[in-house]
């Protein structure tokens, strides 16, 4: 069953919570699903109390990270966090975690940077601890990251047994976690060690890959899973002069990865927002109806506001 068009947005340059309010809720009558907020250390205010802001200076809008770093907050913790602003928005919460990718800021702090494979391991139990502080009562869990015993989590969400949860990332562990524990699973390009994108990733091709992993590891779930795609690398370009704007991006991919996209390769990447807004408005149609996606964070809405205004609920 083809699903509705869900679109995602910020504010990040909003300068107070009454600025924030006012986007929010123009993005809210616009038609936009859910605002969201990356999490990063630098260069942009902090999700949780941000969130807790558009939740109170709005009235539908849905409330989510893009997505929180996991490596940054131990779970228990980010689970009251979670649990209270789903509580205070009166549950318009997502739950959204990813295992944590830009390495300079774990170097910028003295975090320790592990191997993928610790941190998606990480994420996992993260993932089950935070369900347990949703749960009734009180919960254990003993892994090789994380020990609970007897903890009761308190406040519980309003969304029982618990908010839809995002889950994102480009590597085949995180998205199979993605498809067993997920409602919206986020497709984004692989990132190699020292935050180098792995252009490679970006294509259509990779991305279908990444979406029969999904298939394959969710089973009689997959029907009920929402993806997620979002502009990466280059920003969002609504311009007549394709062809231009494409052989910039393929400039710039060739010198910063050493990989020579293709034309096409470039036009079709679910990773790259580039056209005019009825070229948009095709290539958002094409993705839900060829893969399945049907949810788009937009990012800041002045360039696609017509393309979300076109298709949102649709």
């Amino acid at each position: 069953m083809t699903k509705p068009f869900t679109f995602m947005a910020d504010a990040f340059d909003a300068s107070s919570a009454r600025e924030l309010g006012e986007k929010a809720r123009a993005a809210e009558q616009l038609g936009i699903t859910t605002f969201a907020l990356p999490d990063h250390l630098v260069g942009q205010p902090a999700p949780v109390p941000y969130l807790a802001a558009v939740a109170a200076l709005t009235d539908r809008i849905r409330i989510s990270a893009f997505v929180h770093n996991n490596d940054l907050r131990h779970p228990a913790v980010l689970a009251q966090d979670l649990a209270t602003l789903d509580a205070l928005s009166e549950g318009r919460l997502d739950v959204a975690i990813g295992a944590g990718w830009n390495e300079p800021e774990y170097a910028a702090i003295g975090l320790r940077f592990d191997p993928i494979r610790v941190r998606q391991a990480r994420l996992a139990e993260s993932v089950a601890v935070i369900k347990g502080c949703f749960g009734t009562g009180p919960f254990s869990f003993s892994g090789e990251h994380y020990t609970i015993t007897d903890y009761d989590g308190q406040p519980k969400p309003v969304q029982q047994p618990h908010p839809p949860f995002f889950i994102g990332g480009g590597g085949r562990t995180t998205l199979e976690l993605a498809a067993r524990e997920a409602q919206i699973v986020g497709l984004a390009p692989r990132i190699r060690r020292g935050a180098v994108p792995d252009f490679r990733s970006y294509t259509w091709e990779a991305t279908a890959e990444k979406i029969d992993w999904v298939r394959q590891a969710a089973g009689d779930r997959f029907g009920e899973l929402t993806f997620n795609v979002y502009p990466s690398f280059w920003p969002t370009t609504v311009t007549d002069d394709l062809h231009g704007e494409i052989e910039k991006v393929r400039a710039a991919v060739l010198e910063r990865g050493g990989v020579d996209l293709t034309e096409r390769e470039v036009l079709d990447s679910p990773h790259l927002f580039i056209g005019s807004h009825d070229r948009l408005v095709e290539k958002f149609s094409e993705l839900r109806e060829r893969l399945g996606i049907s949810s788009f964070l937009v990012g800041d809405l002045d360039q696609l506001a017509p393309v979300v205004e076109r298709l949102a609920g649709t």
